[in-house]
This record gives structure tokens, sequence and C-alpha cells, in this order.
């Protein structure tokens, strides 16, 4: 089986966790979350933080320790039969659980998309006194909902 993940982005005390299905070919081959322009991953961020959208991604990153949000996705090893987050099969998961408990300071777990939460429930149990959301995904593949309603979306759910 391929790894089909990058590594985790682990702000100190981490109020947020974002946790996605995994990257697509082309975040593997940048090394980048959400390097697709036409994922709305950074956009959506860059306004709930009410920061300047930078195209520069360490300073993408920065913006997220900076607001204590960490990311990763559900799946380490895969095997892709194509692109799109429903296309991995024989999936092994990240060790969340193991990251969530070096992080005490993170309330909140959210889940960008509905395959990201399934993934999770199928590999995991919820742990207590966490808020777990399930946000509209930003993938562009995700065009039955607009720009705005997708933020709105996350302005809603996030704590």
């Amino acid at each position: 089986m391929e790894r089909v993940c990058l590594d985790p982005i682990l702000p100190q005390n981490p109020k947020i966790f974002i946790l996605g299905t995994k990257p697509g070919n082309l975040e593997l081959t940048k090394q980048e979350y959400y390097a697709n322009n036409g994922n709305s991953f950074w956009k959506i961020i860059y306004e709930l933080t009410e920061e300047i959208l930078s195209k520069n991604y360490a300073q993408r990153i920065d913006v997220l320790k900076r607001n204590h949000i960490a990311v990763w996705d559900i799946v380490q090893y895969g095997e892709r039969v194509r692109p799109g987050a429903q296309n991995v099969k024989n999936e092994f998961p990240n060790p969340i659980h193991e990251i969530i408990k070096m992080y005490p300071s993170v309330k909140q777990i959210i889940f960008n998309g509905q395959k990201a939460h399934d993934l999770y429930q199928k590999h995991f149990t919820e742990i207590k006194g966490l808020l777990y959301d399930v946000v509209l995904s930003t993938s562009p593949a995700n065009t039955r909902f607009s720009f705005k309603e997708k933020l709105n979306n996350w302005k809603d759910k996030l704590i």
C-alpha cells in the first residue's frame, strides 16, 4: 500500500483539529495541504481568522499555528483506485487519537467533509469531552455549495 498522507500541522496548544480524508495527487506532489487552487480551504481559514490571504505556504502554516489550528488527514496508507476522497480502499488510518492525547488543549474536531467523518467513525470512537462537527467539504469537487455557503457553514461550526 502506498502512503497517501502528509505530516500533520501541529501548533503549540492546538484548540481545533481539522481532519480531512486524504490529500490529492497535487497535494502529495507539492507536499502542501489543500494545494489545489479550486479548494476553498485556505480562503475559508483566512476569512475566519481575519488575516490577509497569502499564497505562500509557509505563511499559511503560520496562520494555522497562530490560531491554534491543527490539520491532518484520516488516511495514512491506502490503495488509490482513482483521484478523489471516495477512491481509496483498504485504508489504514493515521494515529489520530495519539495526537489528541499528546495535545489535551484540543477541544474540537472538525471533519472537512462527510467522508472524513465516516472514515473516523469506521476506525475510531469519539473521545468524551471533545466537540465533533462535520463541515461542508472545501474540495473543488463539492460544487453543490457556493463559497459563501461553505464559509457560513464553517463559521457556524468552529468554536
